[in-house]
């Protein structure tokens, strides 16, 4: 098991602006479900935790939305770098094509237990890169993104490692 880190090369990019809604959607959630705050500190501006969420977490964020089949709307730079995807591919991304074939079903199983509690944890997934290469998240956390109306916009999950990269041909 190993922290977050940059393994694949994405072009650097800064906070799209379709992201802030997103983004203070998703520390609001986090703070309702998890009842502590995702961002380490308190920030002076919205505008800065949003920014820190995007470019500086420790930990990879992804945000799907509620379609039929739910597509990624967010992904931060530590995801990005984690999957091999830059912003504009990650958000055309429908989420279940993350995990490999054999493992949607598992992955759909947890989707529907956070749909259901609002908030779970513990998970570990096995997931594939656009590159074919699959790895295990871990020591992931999701919950459900529900506005202060009461509206479902989608879910998020944070993981904060990754383990055991295996590239597609050490497959075959």
């Amino acid at each position: 098991m190993r922290a977050i880190s940059g393994d694949m090369a994405v072009p650097p990019s800064p906070c799209p602006a379709a992201a802030t809604d997103v983004a203070q959607l998703v520390l609001e959630s986090h703070l309702r479900w998890a009842g502590v705050p995702l961002c380490p500190q308190p920030w002076d501006q919205v505008a800065e935790a949003v920014e820190w969420l995007y470019a500086d977490a420790p930990f990879g964020l992804l945000v799907h939305d509620t379609g039929d089949d739910p597509r990624f709307i967010y992904a931060n730079r530590a995801a990005q770098m984690c999957f091999g995807y830059d912003w504009t591919e990650f958000t055309s991304l429908p989420s279940r094509l993350s995990a490999p074939p054999g493992r949607r079903t598992e992955r759909e199983e947890f989707l529907a237990r956070v749909r259901s509690q609002g908030y779970a944890d513990g998970y570990r997934g096995l997931r594939r890169a656009k590159n074919g290469e699959e790895f295990w998240i871990e020591d992931v956390a999701m919950w459900e993104l529900v506005d202060s109306a009461g509206v479902r916009h989608g879910q998020a999950a944070i993981f904060r490692s990754v383990a055991e990269r295996r590239p597609l041909a050490d497959r075959q």
